[in-house]
């Protein structure tokens, strides 16, 4: 059956959404979530549809990718068509021929944990490993343990705050009035788009009341894995428990929100925070590496 690939029309990013709702599942492979979606909306709904593509078989979604960047592809694959060689075939086509407007020419990467015949296509095709990356896991059929920090739910006045730490987290360096009112935005809009309605962002302050600590979490319907993307610690404040503090809590709205379990995704070149998501009751899996074209 003919596969074929699209890029969708803002209308639709939606839909594709619910549709990669569906394809979360306990004991599977931690693939794009509808939470990585919602997470790039921040650019704008028209801009998220822009940077997927989708592969079609008889108008059906097998294959839905978003392009984190210039250079990387994020792949969530129909579970029953992750070991499929015809859409394997369709999708290493794809990424192979920069005309066909998915990976420009050079050193690309496609993340595409679990799916071993696309692998193994890109494999035979000349691609090596890139970075290795550690899936982790945490079931939540039982209640979570309270946290020691002051978390709030985010919005309003919140949303500053909540961007600094980011900000301090991830980037460093002065937070500029432009920085402020750039982050601000953004946050607003994702939060007014449409990919926000099962997400919240979380602030977690100290005993002091000062923010130390900004996280957001996605459902993808209950009984379905829930994500964690991204959580921060501001600058300075690491290693004082705030990380595995803001898990617990991220893990407790996850609950809340009806997820069967949280995940998140670390680098393995990060081994603080992997063992913080362990120190806070997640599981390991194995390491997961992207997938390189050096050349």
């Amino acid at each position: 059956m003919r596969i074929t690939m699209t890029t969708p029309a803002p209308d639709d990013v939606v839909s594709l959404a619910e549709t990669l709702d569906g394809w979360q599942l306990d004991g599977g492979p931690l693939q794009l979530h509808p939470g990585d979606l919602g997470w790039f909306s921040m650019r704008g709904i028209e801009a998220t549809a822009s940077a997927m593509r989708v592969w079609l078989r008889e108008g059906r979604p097998v294959a839905i990718g978003l392009l984190d960047g210039d250079d990387l592809l994020r792949l969530g694959i129909a579970p029953p068509a992750l070991d499929d060689g015809e859409l394997a075939a369709a999708i290493a086509r794809s990424v192979a021929d920069p005309s066909r407007g998915v990976l420009p020419a050079g050193v690309v990467s496609v993340e595409a944990r679990g799916a071993d015949a696309l692998a193994a296509c890109l494999i035979g095709a000349g691609w090596g490993t890139g970075d290795p990356w550690v899936p982790l896991h945490r079931d939540l059929s039982d209640p979570v343990e309270a946290t020691p920090l002051r978390v709030e739910v985010v919005e309003g006045d919140l949303v500053e705050p909540w961007s600094e730490v980011h900000f301090s987290a991830f980037r460093g360096g002065e937070f500029t009035d432009a920085v402020r009112g750039r982050m601000v935005h953004n946050w607003q809009t994702m939060a007014a788009g449409p990919l926000y309605d099962r997400a919240r962002s979380l602030l977690g302050r100290d005993e002091a009341g000062t923010p130390v600590a900004a996280a957001a979490v996605w459902s993808a319907g209950h009984g379905r894995p829930g994500l964690i993307e991204p959580l921060a610690v501001r600058r300075g404040q690491q290693g004082k428990g705030f990380g595995r503090a803001m898990t617990l809590a991220c893990a407790s709205v996850l609950r809340d929100l009806g997820a069967s379990s949280a995940t998140v995704c670390a680098e393995a070149s990060n081994p603080a925070a992997v063992a913080t998501y362990a120190s806070a009751g997640f599981t390991a899996a194995p390491e997961v590496p992207d997938l390189r074209r050096h050349a």
